[in-house]
Formats: C-alpha cells, structure tokens, sequence
C-alpha cells in the first residue's frame, strides 16, 4: 500500500479563526501523533499569521481516513469547521485529490 499524503494550508480570515487554531491545534496534533498509521504531521503558522502550512502522512488511506473521521468529530474539527482549507491529497485508493472541492471535508 501507499502512504497518503496531504500537503496544503489552512487560510484564517479573521483574529478569531487564529486564535481558535492556536487555542486548539497543539491538542490536535498530539492526538494526531498518537493515531495508528500516523507517520509525521505538521501544522506550522507561515509568515503570514493567518496562513498555517500543514504536511500530514499517513501509512495507507484507511489511517487517513480514520484520522479525518475522528478530526471532524472533535474539539478541533468543532472549533475550526469553518475555516479555510486548501489541501492537495495524494494515496487515497491510487487518485489524487485537491482542494478547495475538498475544502472542510480535509482536516
């Protein structure tokens, strides 16, 4: 099987989406990390303050989509459901999907 790979940034709009990203994201990433199949996750702030760059990898897409499943059911899907995502996925059953048709669906 192939890793699945997403690569992409999350676009805050306002004072009130960054400081939800802030608020939330290190609880999210130390779920992340801990997921079965995670391999290495990154969410770093850009030098834009409202623009995070996000590199995620997951061993196969099943890990992949179980990481997106328990993301948008928790604390941290709640919080930043409705901020910005534009991603570009690779390894979900051989196709290539990008963002932002994606979207929120991503995490």
């Amino acid at each position: 099987m192939n890793n699945t790979i997403l690569t992409g940034q999350l676009i805050c709009h306002s004072d009130d989406e960054v400081s939800a990203v802030s608020a939330f994201l290190p609880h999210h990433i130390e779920l992340t990390l801990a997921e079965p199949g995670c391999i290495s996750f990154s969410v770093e702030q850009s030098d834009n303050p409202r623009v995070w760059d996000v590199s995620e990898c997951f061993q196969d897409a099943p890990s992949f989509e179980l990481h997106q499943a328990r993301a948008k059911a928790s604390e941290w899907g709640r919080a930043t459901a409705k901020i910005k995502r534009s991603y570009y996925v690779s390894g979900l059953d051989g196709q290539v999907k990008s963002s932002p048709a994606l979207g929120n669906k991503v995490t």
